[in-house]
C-alpha cells in the first residue's frame, strides 16, 4: 500500500456497485430527465439519488445533472438508470429537430424565399 488516498474511487465504486453502464435502455447526454412524480423520496436513498430527484423537478439534460452532481457521466448515467429502473424518473430522447420546429415557420420561410 502506497499511503495515497483511494477515497474518491472507492466512494465512486459504492455509488454504482461497481457497474460502469446503467440498466435498461441506453440514454445520450441530451436525454431529458424528470422526476416520475411528485412524492417524498423513498428512505434510503443516497445523498447524490436525492439530488437528482430534487434538481429534476423541471425537465433538466442529463449533462447539467451530472455537472450539477460533479460526477463523472458514466457515474451519474448508473445513477439515473437505477432511479429510472426504481420508477422515480423518468428519461426522454430528445427529439428529432424536425418535430420541434413548427410546420407554419416553414412555410412562412418558404413563402418569404418564394417573394424575393
Amino acid at each position: 500500500m502506497t499511503g495515497e488516498d483511494p477515497g474518491p474511487l472507492i466512494r465512486l465504486y459504492g455509488l454504482t456497485g461497481g457497474r460502469a453502464r446503467p440498466q435498461g435502455e441506453s440514454f445520450d447526454l441530451v436525454a431529458i430527465v424528470v422526476t416520475a412524480g411528485d412524492f417524498p423520496p423513498p428512505a434510503g436513498l443516497l445523498p447524490e439519488h436525492r439530488a437528482v430527484l430534487s434538481l429534476c423537478r423541471r425537465p433538466t439534460p442529463v449533462a447539467d445533472v451530472a455537472a450539477h452532481l460533479r460526477l463523472p457521466i458514466n457515474i451519474t448515467r448508473v445513477i439515473l438508470g437505477d432511479l429510472r429502473r426504481d420508477g422515480l424518473i423518468n428519461i426522454e430522447r430528445p427529439r428529432p429537430v424536425a418535430q420541434t420546429i413548427d410546420e407554419r415557420i416553414y412555410r412562412e420561410v418558404l413563402d418569404g424565399l418564394r417573394s424575393l
